[in-house]
């Protein structure tokens, strides 16, 4: 590189790092670099402004305005005011604070590309190589590879990546940022982006990692109650066969396990093409639901083949039969004692660790705006305004409708999980099994037919063995999950269950859901232009984009190739499911809300409230369709104690994906369209939107296409 200009840089402290040797900073944003260019204060929270700040950055603003010229006055102003806002009293005093400014100020723009390109070269190893860290670090209690000792679960709570943005700050990388570089706000990046360049992106982006500044010790206190949180929910499985009514009817086969709430609400899915059975196994599941929900379940029966439990009557004895080779515990106490309230325990230890969040981010001082603001880039209220014009459009009455006509009965609460409009209920779930456990009896031979699949959803066959090169498949302890590559020539990590039969069907329907993610997480990688652009706007598109792979999982077996009558069904299927989907969300949303609003509340008092919100919205959206009010079903969803304020994407996601959906249909095109938007990457939503499909984010593509099926259906 060439070398500094004089005005750069000059003899340093030992301590300190100059401006050309540093890693990690960014370049200034062309649109708002001149002298009319807004200030930005993000006035972290901390200890009070030492006494002598405001008269040394007024005394530095003219020296380094008589260095530089004027016309570098707003960045200085705004430079020094953003250092002094996150500046503590361990800094350092006045002469340390005025050495580093007049020392890593910088104006030369060959200097400033020349510090991005070193910026954006660090950060991925820094973070990539912690990614892969992470990966080691939760491994067995991800992975189904045995017992969890104590140790694991320690282990799954550590990150090693937590204290790398307070070390920027010790070591005044982050203040050498704050100093030369505007943090953006949401309403620039919403009002200017579409003006912006992809460098000027990438900048904007790098910027924002030091937009907030967490002691940590407090970022440890997260992932520590976020391990928690996946380890409870990953052991929460109900043996199915243990089920039992008053007479000791077992309804379901030896040895099935079902995980809360994925693989229960699965298997309710399942179960419509059960039509001896099925409607006594989903009124069975419901019960279960609920007393989940309710904590009204006996602790013992969790996880637990060895009681035999009737969820209706809540009556728990010794197991009347064996289907697992696990001896029974010796300490094995059978008591109806129900569970006390541990899930609500663990949602408010993730609020609580959250909380103490809130004080250092006094530009978002809520988990709930760092989600919506910071995370999707798209204002709660946006979002709520959307989820509402779902829930009561009238669409949802009429399909509630044909979903009662095609079942022959009135709608149960359950319904809400209806899977008649898809092809996959031609099928029963043992049929899908055998198939499924023929053709992938091992992660490995899953991962061996990536390439195959990858080819039939479009991707050229070069691409297809490229992206499936990248992507390795794990047997998951849980539901499963994907997890994203952190540098370029990294994998992409697909976790799900595999059982010692193979792969089931409900196992094949997620791992294609999680493939769509990983061929995603690939692509927005490897083909985007800029690591700091790398992934989506938010995970709201990731998860619209692997709904476009799961929507496909059966044309994936050879099983069905839609009509028009078919696809028109699918659309009313992913406007139920979206509507589900949604109402869920908004009881994350509220309950968020409400702890915030009662922040020393207790686990039964959350659990009253969540109750009631969930009663709440049910009675706004399904109750009226249905007929059935004060349900509690919408509060199942684990991604409320392990995922908070996680939902909402999946809401997002179905609207974004009816967009995406319709535009890949109209090009028919899958793999090039699909790969085309992944190199978009991680600009604000509507942009991004945009440029996929040539419309911002919205429900109305969901709801257009969802009349157009009813009027299509009409036809048959």
């Amino acid at each position: 590189m060439n070398d500094s200009p004089p005005n750069l840089v000059k003899t340093m402290l030992p301590t300190r790092i100059t401006l050309v040797a540093l890693a990690l900073t960014i370049l200034p944003l062309a649109s708002i670099h001149g002298a009319t260019a807004p200030l930005f204060s993000s006035a972290i929270a901390g200890p009070t402004t030492m006494k002598w700040m405001p008269a040394a950055t007024t005394a530095l603003e003219t020296e380094l305005v008589s260095r530089h010229g004027e016309s570098q006055r707003a960045r200085i102003h705004r430079g020094l005011q953003q250092v002094a806002d996150y500046w503590r009293a361990g800094d350092g005093e006045r002469a340390v604070f005025e050495d580093f400014v007049v020392e890593n100020f910088a104006s030369d723009p060959a200097t400033l590309d020349t510090t991005f390109e070193r910026f954006e070269f660090l950060l991925e190893k820094m973070y990539g190589h912690a990614n892969e860290i992470r990966l080691a670090m939760r491994r067995q209690t991800d992975l189904d590879l045995g017992p969890i000792l104590p140790m694991d679960r320690i282990s799954a709570g550590y990150s090693v990546a937590d204290h790398y943005r307070e070390d920027f700050f010790a070591n005044k990388l982050a203040f050498t940022v704050l100093l030369n570089f505007p943090i953006t706000t949401l309403e620039q990046r919403l009002a200017e982006g579409e003006t912006w360049s992809r460098r000027q992106w990438a900048e904007a982006r790098l910027a924002l990692r030091y937009a907030r500044r967490l002691p940590t010790e407090v970022q440890q206190a997260v992932s520590q109650a976020s391990a928690e949180a996946d380890q409870y929910i990953a052991d929460y499985n109900i043996y199915m066969h243990h089920l039992v009514d008053e007479n000791g009817k077992r309804l379901f086969p030896p040895g099935l396990r079902l995980l809360s709430h994925w693989n229960l609400r699965d298997e309710i899915k399942a179960d419509y093409s059960d039509a001896k059975e099925g409607l006594a196994k989903q009124r069975v599941i419901q019960r279960v639901m609920e007393r989940i929900v309710e904590q009204s379940i006996p602790q013992v029966v969790i996880d637990n083949p060895h009681v035999d439990w009737d969820p209706v009557s809540n009556k728990v004895v010794p197991a009347a039969v064996t289907d697992t080779a696990e001896p029974v515990p010796l300490d094995l106490q059978v008591v109806d004692l129900p569970e006390p309230d541990t899930r609500y325990r663990v949602w408010l230890n993730n609020f609580h660790a959250e909380q103490r969040v809130d004080r250092y981010s006094p530009a978002a001082p809520t988990h709930i705006a760092r989600v919506f603001n910071d995370g999707r880039e798209v204002p709660e209220s946006e979002v709520e305004a959307m989820f509402s014009q779902i829930l009561s459009s009238p669409l949802l009455g009429r399909v509630a409708q044909v979903v009662a006509e095609r079942l022959g009965r009135p709608l149960e609460p359950f319904d809400i999980w209806y899977a008649g409009f898809r092809p996959r209920s031609a099928y029963t779930e043992e049929a899908l099994n055998a198939v499924t456990r023929q053709r992938y009896p091992t992660p490995e031979a899953y991962q061996a037919d990536i390439p195959r699949m990858l080819e039939a959803l479009g991707f050229p066959a070069d691409r297809a063995r490229e992206i499936a090169a990248q992507i390795t498949v794990d047997p998951a302890r849980g539901s499963g999950h994907a997890w994203p590559l952190g540098m370029h020539g990294a994998q992409s990590h697909l976790r799900t269950r595999v059982g010692p039969e193979g792969m089931d069907y409900k196992g094949y329907n997620i791992a294609v859901h999680e493939m769509g993610h990983n061929v995603e997480q690939v692509i927005s990688l490897e083909e985007v232009d800029h690591y700091l652009l790398r992934g989506v706007p938010n995970t709201a598109f990731t998860e619209a984009l692997a709904f476009v792979f799961q929507d496909r999982d059966l044309e994936l077996l050879g099983l069905a190739e839609p009509d028009k009558e078919s696809r028109a069904l699918m659309l009313l299927d992913s406007f139920w499911g979206g509507a589900e989907i949604t109402a869920v969300a908004l009881v994350d949303m509220r309950a968020w809300r409400w702890m915030y609003n009662n922040p020393a509340a207790t686990p039964a008092e959350l659990k009253d409230a969540v109750l009631q919100i969930a009663r709440d919205v049910w009675n706004e959206s399904f109750g009226p369709v249905m007929g059935i009010r004060d349900v509690t079903l919408l509060a199942i969803y684990s991604h409320l104690i392990s995922n908070e304020l996680y939902i909402p994407n999946y809401a997002i996601g179905q609207m974004i994906a009816a967009q995406i959906e319709g535009h890949i249909t109209a090009a028919d095109a899958l793999g090039v369209e699909f790969e085309r938007m992944c190199r978009t990457g991680d600009v604000t939503p509507d942009m991004w939107m945009k440029v996929a499909t040539g419309d911002p984010v919205g429900p109305q593509a969901l709801l257009q296409a969802t009349e157009q099926a009813l009027e299509e259906l009409a036809a048959f």
